[in-house]
């Protein structure tokens, strides 16, 4: 039953993206800096997420963080707004940064994840439908410098770590200085051609 309900709030979430990865939604505003491969750096625009942190391993904490935000963008807010979608869904396992040279180390805080979904640029965090439920926040990202891997196939976790490692070598081998955890994006729904899926692993630098 929870994945027949995932599926069906993932589809309608998707409904800008298609089999074929052709995506419509409204993405974050940023500038590429420089290009090398799979690897990008950028430059973000400010932009506004809505998140919430849950407790379980990377499937639950994905089924229901899902839900979470999905209810809050189909009306369950102080103005029972439905909220046009975004790409990408963040999705980053909870962490205590313990210094931020590279290599990052981490003391993982085992069995927490978050879960982001970006609003619409038309909000600012004054027009912003509030939630209701209090485990949904609201936050202002600031414009920051971003390094990325893409990679094409499945969202899983193991394809998270095996590219967070391949952007840490890239990080380190071209001088770059850390300033956040690593974060994924899936830019795609369930069902679309798992080649032809957009994925990214992103971390912040200076």
């Amino acid at each position: 039953m929870k994945r027949v309900l995932f599926t069906i709030i993932s589809t309608t979430f998707f409904a800008g993206c298609s089999v074929f990865g052709i995506r419509t939604t409204e993405e974050p505003n940023f500038t590429i800096i420089e290009e090398d491969g799979d690897f990008q750096v950028r430059q973000y625009e400010d932009y506004i997420i809505a998140y919430v942190t849950v407790d379980g391993d990377y499937d639950e904490s994905t089924s229901k963080g899902f839900r979470k935000l999905a209810d809050y963008i189909f009306g369950k807010n102080q103005k029972d707004a439905d909220i046009a979608m975004t790409a990408p869904v963040f999705q980053e396992e909870n962490s205590e940064k313990m210094a931020m040279t590279a290599p990052v180390y981490q003391e993982e805080k085992e069995g927490e994840w978050r879960m982001s979904f970006v609003m619409p640029l038309k909000y600012s965090m004054e027009t912003l439908p509030q939630p209701i439920d209090g485990d949904v926040k609201i936050e202002k990202v600031k414009g920051k410098k971003t390094v990325v891997i893409e990679y094409s196939g499945y969202l899983s976790e193991g394809n998270i770590r095996e590219n967070t490692t391949e952007l840490l070598k890239w990080v380190e081998n071209n001088g770059y200085k850390i300033v956040s955890a690593p974060r994924s994006a899936g830019y795609d729904p369930p069902w679309a051609i798992p080649f032809l899926r957009r994925n990214e692993v992103l971390i912040d630098v200076n």
